[in-house]
């Protein structure tokens, strides 16, 4: 009976470096967790959706604090010089820094639908703005004022130019690099905002020319450009879901 255990004993032994051949080096049970796992997670490295996420959220965040600034120190020459085409230019910032706020929570939250859904807040929102600086600027053809600080006027519209230049490389490079459509269209939206922002400053020479109607004539061709920009941005943010 012995003799036939230690047979068997042998027979196991035998084929024990086999069975381990086949199913490779012993491991804990915590390094066969780890082999299990998808090759994409590593220790010490970020998914690379939080790494999109945080990304698409300092980019929409920076543009914010650009635009937020910009349209703050165009509201304080607005007060003292009165013009209607400023106000169309500064209404409208306003409302582009505010389409950060979807678009950043999208990022936030990981969620392409909440991008799409953000592009079409951006949409929205520059409409909006076409239609208060309509308002605006038809209230001061039929009630015109004179205006004032004509230099600090135009010191406005460069101060806008440049702040929507720098909103739009900042968007349109992180759009590109995040292949986020919505912030492309962001981008776009800001860098023709910075040519409109110019007609602040031609509104400025006019009037000191004096032109004063050419003041809320330049606020309608603003808002008419602010419409176009709506338009196109629809037919961006549209027709990249589409396809």
């Amino acid at each position: 009976m012995g003799n036939v255990a230690d047979a068997f004993g042998t027979l196991i032994w035998m084929s024990h470096p086999a069975t381990c051949e086949a199913e490779g080096p012993h491991l804990d049970p915590h390094e066969r967790q780890h082999e299990r796992e998808p090759h994409g997670h590593s220790h010490g490295l970020v998914d690379r959706s939080i790494v999109r996420s945080r990304d698409g959220v300092r980019t929409v965040a920076i543009s914010f604090l650009v635009l937020t600034v910009a349209a703050v120190v165009q509201t304080a020459i607005f007060v003292l010089s009165g013009s209607v085409a400023l106000l169309a230019d500064l209404i409208h910032n306003y409302g582009d820094g505010l389409t950060a706020v979807p678009l950043g929570i999208a990022f936030f939250l990981r969620s392409a639908r909440g991008e799409r859904w953000a592009g079409l807040g951006v949409v929205l929102a520059i409409f909006v703005s076409a239609m208060v600086a309509l308002y605006e600027t038809t209230t001061r053809l039929i009630h015109p004022q004179h205006l004032t600080n004509l230099w600090a006027l135009a010191g406005a519209g460069v101060i806008g130019f440049i702040g929507n230049e720098i909103a739009a490389q900042i968007r349109l490079r992180g759009g590109k690099r995040l292949e986020s459509p919505a912030l492309i269209v962001d981008g776009n939206h800001a860098r023709i905002d910075g040519f409109v922002s110019l007609g602040v400053i031609a509104s400025a020479v006019a009037v000191g020319l004096g032109a004063p109607i050419a003041d809320p004539i330049i606020g309608l061709v603003i808002t008419a450009v602010i419409l176009r920009i709506t338009w196109d941005s629809w037919q961006t943010i549209y027709g990249g879901h589409a396809h």
